[in-house]
């Protein structure tokens, strides 16, 4: 058997290629019957998207809103369908590297500008809602935790009132001791006794106020767990967003000044400067002993009384500050947001929607690098071949109809004949010849 095909000169390889090549071709002209359409899908359909993302960021919905919403997303469409043309004629095209290279970071840099005024506006339109719901379950988290920090606060404030009862008891209790004679050794209500009664009663007035503030931490407790489920059933209402965001925003107004007055309520600095005003502000009666001896042991009993006073008191200041030393609630506003900006701000939440909305404005790069592959089959298959050795019947067919036509155009047109002498009419009286 030849190794040579049926037409001189090629091989059955380079046979083989013209015709894979051929086959490749009848697929890429079948194609580009329908890509210029698919083309205008894609780009009307993320026009359409980018529409509903700049009418979400306008904040009238008049007619010039419309128009301006409107003339964007249509240069979007154009732009998109242009730049996406014009890659995939001219990339597969070319055939030098540079050329190549530069076409290559040109589409890298129109993907971005696409990503930056299409892709993102995608994302809005189809995760907006979501999005900014998410802000506000993510905001009903920061306002839970201030709550529950401020109330922490306030709780442990108000345990303080255990602390200042037990200092008041002592109090009491040196007091009855005194009453009975077993401190200073003179029974009855003298100078010692009036210095512990003057401070038990001081304590008992601070742990008076210190309870009173019991009911108004609880209440202040209660209404912001109320309002937070309010606002917790807001960020998953059905509807609109737009009107829930004003509600919640309401919501968020009153939480935060119920965060404020739980704050105002925490009595902490309150006895820590009692505290300080225990063993400071101390007035010493008169000595009332009937003899020197009596009178002396009063003044000391009453420097031993002033120093447990002073232990006391830092005790009990020390506890205070522990609790003036926790962590404050952070301070937490709810802020509006729109669907791109939310869109934007929680991207790691809505990875689906990010890289749908990007899908749509580059999936024709993958077409792109399709073609170039499929070009540079093509080429391959037709490497070494002489052009007029791959001629198909009809191209052939064709040539012979233009050859014939451009020698019907060389070939000499003959002379017309003129008529001779004798060929003319005969003149005078008009009679012709025999």
């Amino acid at each position: 058997m030849s190794d040579k095909a049926s037409q001189p000169g090629i091989s059955r390889a380079e046979a083989q290629g013209v015709r894979y090549a051929a086959e490749l071709e009848g697929h890429v002209k079948w194609l580009d019957s329908i890509t210029g359409a698919a083309l205008g899908v894609l780009a009307t359909a993320s026009g359409i998207y980018t529409y509903l993302g700049v009418s979400s960021l306008l904040d009238d919905n008049g007619a010039l809103s419309f128009f301006a919403a409107a003339s964007y997303s249509i240069a979007v469409s154009v732009g998109i369908f242009v730049f996406w043309s014009y890659l995939m004629r001219l990339l597969p095209s070319v055939r030098s590297m540079a050329s190549r290279i530069g076409l290559l970071v040109s589409m890298g840099i129109g993907s971005l500008a696409i990503i930056a005024m299409s892709s993102w506006l995608n994302a809005a339109a189809l995760a907006g809602s979501a999005a900014v719901e998410q802000h506000l379950a993510k905001t009903v988290q920061d306002y839970q935790a201030s709550l529950e920090q401020a109330n922490s606060i306030a709780v442990s404030a108000q345990g303080l009132e255990r602390d200042v009862a037990r200092v008041r008891q002592s109090f009491e209790d040196l007091s009855a001791q005194e009453a009975s004679g077993d401190l200073s050794g003179l029974a009855g209500r003298g100078a010692v006794f009036r210095v512990l009664s003057q401070k038990a009663d001081e304590l008992r007035g601070l742990e008076a106020q210190i309870a009173s503030q019991q009911p108004l931490v609880e209440a202040a407790f209660a209404e912001g767990n109320a309002t937070l489920s309010r606002m917790r059933a807001l960020t998953v209402e059905p509807g609109p967003v737009e009107p829930r965001s004003v509600h919640f925003s309401e919501e968020a107004v009153r939480l935060a000044g119920l965060i404020t007055q739980l704050r105002q309520l925490s009595v902490a600095p309150l006895v820590s400067r009692a505290a300080q005003d225990l063993a400071a502000s101390v007035v010493l009666p008169e000595l009332d002993g009937r003899t020197g001896a009596a009178r002396e042991g009063q003044q000391s009993t009453i420097a031993s009384v002033l120093e447990v006073l002073g232990q006391r008191a830092a005790t009990l200041r020390s506890a205070a500050d522990a609790v003036i030393a926790m962590p404050a609630p952070a301070d937490t506003t709810y802020t509006p947001i729109s669907t791109a900006d939310a869109v934007i701000r929680y991207a790691g939440n809505f990875a689906p929607s990010w890289a749908g909305a990007i899908a749509i404005d580059l999936l024709p790069a993958v077409l792109v690098f399709i073609l170039m592959v499929t070009q540079a089959a093509i080429r391959s298959g037709r490497e070494g071949v002489g052009i007029e050795q791959t001629l198909t019947l009809s191209e052939l067919r064709a040539a012979m109809m233009v050859l014939h036509e451009m020698d019907e155009v060389r070939r000499p047109v003959p002379p017309v004949p003129r008529p001779t002498p004798a060929d003319a009419p005969a003149k005078g009286n008009g009679a012709s010849p025999t």
